[in-house]
């Protein structure tokens, strides 16, 4: 008898479960209403190609409760027109909180390539229905004119943002001396599809300016744990130092980003080099890639000392400090040292110092025809930027001399050894008596 007791309770218990379950979920297994949650969202929702309507419920909610009859038969009139669908709020939290779900329930309108859009209107059948077909006869007409229906509903222009990976990381962001403003988002993110069309806004108006690029953390697991994303979007900023980037928290509109932005560059700027020119790779580096490559050629050491030969780096260091927003090089060698490359600018042999304005890629170059002083030098580069005014062709590709880098020194004068006449001439000199 007990033990017929003891099965009934179970039994009883596991009904009671089954029904709370079952009034838990508000949807059964049988209803037209497409149920979601985490792991289907996205095929469900944010890759389909029709319009779909979600509703954001919690299981406890009253009006939840009153609405339940009146969406499934909304699923049922809009089968094969429109999706109808519903996600339980309450038991994906994370989910609801990236569309901002603060009341149920909530009713959003996914329609491909916009954002989502909140239904408003009344609780019935008619007015859900008809709502939802505006937004297929909307999607249709975009189609029939041939608009995108996969990332705007406007043709868009290319978008400036660079796409960042594992692969291109390092080389394009932290190996940079630009400023990168990086986006770490999910696709399936809310908060992202709303911020990706100011993005795209703000890349495309800060182009050849700064930097912009985003990673798809579903793909770049390894990218997202690095830089310790916990949230989406996630905004950071790769300014000098690359091995500390800042975060953005500022607003999520074009403006606030390119604001930002510009102001991060004024702050972020490497500090201008000037380089002594000591190898092939230097020249390459330096003057190879540069729109303009000045090229300074500095009295010997012996003339001017250490002093006097860091008068005339610091000279160019003030010069591409004011310069430095310009996409300009620096180098510098001493008298003498690169003879090739003083041939091909008509340096060689005299009138040191001497500065010449070097554009590698146009084969031209335009000497300094004013003294060596702060101020023309800085009127030359100037007029250099403009562009065309005294060039001379630049034919051949000099040889660049493998030297030695400057020590910071002053230079030594070697004194040889005192010798005789005798010792020179050996046995050939002549004798005091013979002479």
């Amino acid at each position: 008898m007990r033990r017929s007791q003891s099965v009934s309770l179970v039994c009883a218990i596991a009904w009671l479960l089954f029904a709370f379950d079952s009034c838990d979920a508000l949807y059964g297994p049988s209803s037209p209403v497409v149920q979601l949650n985490p792991s289907n969202f996205k095929s469900k929702v944010l890759n389909s190609n029709g319009v779909v309507l979600v509703e954001f419920f919690a299981p406890w909610c009253g009006h939840c409760k009153a609405l339940t009859p009146t969406w499934e038969k909304a699923a049922t009139v809009l089968k094969g027109v429109a999706t109808v669908a519903a996600l339980d709020a309450d038991a994906h939290q994370s989910l609801a909180q990236e569309y901002g779900i603060k009341g149920f329930p909530t009713i959003k309108v996914f329609v491909p390539g916009q954002p989502p859009i909140d239904y408003q209107g009344a609780r019935d059948v008619k007015p859900i229905a008809e709502f939802a077909l505006k937004q297929v006869k909307a999607l249709l007409k975009d189609r029939l004119n041939g608009k995108s229906t996969g990332g705007s509903s406007e043709k868009s222009e290319p978008n400036a943002s660079v796409e960042l990976t594992s692969s291109n990381f390092d080389e394009l962001v932290l190996k940079s001396k630009e400023l990168w403003v990086v986006e770490f988002f999910a696709p399936w993110c809310g908060h992202c599809k709303k911020l990706a069309p100011e993005w795209k806004k703000a890349a495309n108006n800060l182009k050849g300016k700064v930097k912009l690029g985003h990673v798809d953390c579903d793909a770049e697991k390894s990218l997202m744990s690095r830089y310790n994303v916990q949230g989406f979007p996630t905004i950071l900023v790769f300014g000098a130092d690359k091995d500390s980037p800042i975060p953005y928290e500022g607003a999520r509109t074009a403006s606030a980003i390119e604001s930002f932005a510009l102001e991060q560059l004024e702050t972020n700027v490497a500090p201008p080099e000037v380089t002594e020119l000591t190898s092939q790779d230097v020249m390459e580096e330096k003057c190879g890639k540069a729109a303009i490559c000045f090229v300074a050629f500095l009295p010997d050491i012996l003339d001017t000392k250490a002093e006097g030969r860091n008068r005339y780096v610091q000279m160019l260091l003030s010069v591409a400090e004011k310069f430095k927003r310009s996409p300009y090089s620096y180098v510098w060698a001493a008298a003498g040292k690169q003879p090739d490359l003083e041939k091909l600018v008509g340096v060689g042999g005299y009138g040191y110092p001497a500065l010449v304005a070097l554009n590698a890629k146009k084969g031209a170059y335009a000497p300094l025809r004013s003294a060596f002083e702060l101020n023309h030098i800085v009127e030359f580069v100037r007029e250099a930027g403009l562009g065309g005014k005294g060039n001379l062709p630049f034919e051949g590709t000099p040889v660049i001399a493998k030297t030695e880098p400057w020590d910071g020194k002053d230079g030594e004068i070697f004194e040889e050894d005192e010798f005789s006449l005798d010792e020179l001439m050996g046995e050939d000199a002549p004798n005091k008596d013979e002479l």
